[in-house]
């Protein structure tokens, strides 16, 4: 049969809105797949349907159709999104009230059964990560807009690939092929150059948004439309296939892929070939995420001007523990950032930054009587005082939680463009997650004279998070800087570079076919991305960090 073009055109809640028609006419394509979720867009999601039942889904996504479903019509290309977020039926609903105002004759169909909030009272949003076996369901029934709530990202693309291909339960490489090629589109321009460590190798102003050429077998080529910006190059896709992953196993509800196989080669320009990719039995249980409201917060930043900064901050810090010690919240955390620099030549670059951050479960606290003790300060204070921005009142932060549920647990369920309700039954064979077993490490480099120097000079990186934890993908761009990074990077060399780490559980995974080093950095994110417990609450930079500290290099590999 002939490949299946899937394409993207979002990666998050709030993406480049003319993504659908880009992608639409810019070339031949199949599938045009939508990811709007993730663990804080469920929260926003959930925020939104306590205000009105009705609500609950992305609403860009009927705004993005409206001027673009009968362009999609007219060419034949199905669209499979996740935007139903909390309320899948509800967006259904939506987008056919929309074909029928434009008078199109589109089958609309939708999967529900993730919601699990009856069983976890007190969460604003409970869903179990379903697999692809309920959108193939739709498509093999004819639908032309498939729209879901929680699924993994990648079955957004396993779902087309399966109808397309007459995929079955248990053609476990073929399933895992599709996952990882899922995986590779599923953050949209990530895989073309955005994001990218190496950004200064191609133009990367405004990255088009990536296809994969999916076939029976389940290998792939990733690639986007000819003439669109970024670059698709192994770099560009290895960065994406280490990004929000762990070791060698990638858990799914219809397969679990093995990252430790997957091979690339270069294609031609733009276009990445994955192949070799094995898969397994699912493991017994399904992921779900829990998002609840953890309670208020708030902060304020301080600018520290010029001379004494750390006894300003001592000074500041002293009087705003005193002003609050009748009823401190709960909990308080100070960061100097020390942006200054010594005979600075404009004000900007004299200045250090003390931020202050509270929680409480009462917003009083961490309201107006914050507020009120940082600006009665204004007068009698360091020299110099000011702030970024007055405090404001308290605002809400969630706090997100994994959980593990029995497939038979959830009722997983297709319900096709004419109503029909199909139940998608859970698999008849699983098995339990364990980690692969280490590879031998390559032969280490010959011993040289080195050069202090930045690790980003020889190896790319990228992190993300996956609820309280991060992940730190690092990757070598030939053989001889693979075979020092193995060695050289180590989980201590990990801890030492990145000092926040130290006190913290890391794992390092290989995976010598990526030539890539796994960190997974468990409780660096406190209670997830919505609780904001770090500067950067996603670990979105915590890789470029690690690329600009300095490691005694090989002078043979600069």
């Amino acid at each position: 049969m002939r490949p299946l073009r899937t394409g993207n055109f979002s990666g998050f809640y709030g993406d480049r809105f003319d993504a659908l028609r880009e992608m639409l006419t810019g070339g031949e394509v199949d599938v045009l797949t939508g990811d709007y979720l993730a663990e804080l867009t469920m929260l926003i999601l959930g925020r939104d349907r306590l205000k009105d039942p009705s609500a609950g889904y992305a609403r860009t996504f009927p705004r993005q159709l409206e001027e673009c479903l009968g362009l999609a019509h007219e060419r034949g290309v199905k669209i499979v999104t996740n935007a139903g977020g909390l309320n899948p039926a509800g967006l259904a609903a939506a987008v056919r009230e929309l074909a029928g105002r434009l008078g199109l004759p589109v089958r609309v169909a939708h999967v529900e059964g993730d919601d699990l909030a009856d069983r976890h009272p007190g969460t604003l949003a409970a869903h179990a990560y379903l697999g692809g076996f309920g959108i193939a369901e739709c498509l093999r029934a004819g639908a032309d807009v498939v729209v879901t709530g929680r699924v993994t990202d990648a079955a957004l693309v396993t779902g087309p690939a399966a109808a397309h291909f007459g995929w079955r339960p248990g053609e476990y490489d073929r399933l895992a092929g599709a996952v990882v090629a899922g995986h590779v589109l599923e953050c949209g321009a990530q895989a073309t150059g955005g994001n990218y460590a190496f950004f200064r190798e191609g133009d990367v102003r405004r990255p088009g948004f990536p296809l994969a050429e999916i076939h029976a077998d389940g290998s792939s080529v990733v690639t986007k439309h000819p003439g669109t910006g970024g670059l698709v190059d192994v770099g560009t896709v290895t960065a994406q296939l280490l990004y929000e992953t762990g070791g060698g196993r990638y858990a799914g509800p219809d397969v679990t892929a093995r990252l430790d196989t997957v091979r690339l080669s270069q294609d031609g320009p733009d276009r990445v070939r994955i192949e070799g990719v094995r898969g397994e039995a699912p493991p017994p249980t399904l992921k779900a995420g829990l998002n609840r409201l953890g309670g208020f917060r708030n902060e304020v930043v301080f600018v520290l001007t010029g001379l004494d900064i750390e006894a300003k901050a001592e000074l500041v810090r002293a009087q705003l523990t005193d002003a609050l010690a009748k009823a401190p919240p709960a909990e308080t955390r100070w960061d100097l950032v020390r942006t200054d620099r010594a005979d600075a030549d404009s004000e900007e670059t004299a200045g250090a930054l003390l931020r202050l951050v509270v929680r409480d479960a009462d917003e009083r606290l961490v309201g107006r009587a914050l507020g009120g003790a940082a600006v009665e300060l204004a007068l009698a204070s360091y020299p110099g005082f000011h702030v970024l921005s007055p405090p404001g009142k308290g605002a809400p932060y969630g706090v997100f939680e994994d959980v593990y549920v029995p497939h038979g647990d959830v009722d997983h369920v297709a319900v096709l463009h004419d109503g029909r309700r199909v139940p998608v039954p859970p698999p008849e064979d699983t098995r339990p997650l364990r980690e692969v077993v280490p590879p031998p490490l390559p032969e280490p480099l010959p011993a040289g004279p080195t050069r202090r120097a930045p690790l980003g000079l020889v190896a790319g990186a990228r992190s993300g998070d996956k609820g309280g934890d991060a992940n730190v993908g690092v990757w070598a761009r030939t053989d001889d800087a693979w075979r020092w990074l193995a060695h050289e990077l180590t989980t201590e060399r990990f801890r030492q570079l990145i000092p926040e780490s130290r006190d913290l559980t890391v794992t390092r995974h290989l995976l010598p076919n990526l030539r890539a080093l796994n960190f997974v950095v468990e409780g660096i994110l406190g209670a997830g991305v919505a609780s904001q417990a770090r500067f950067d609450p996603q670990a979105k930079a915590l890789g470029e960090w690690l690329r600009s500290r300095h490691l005694d290099i090989p002078e043979t590999l600069l």
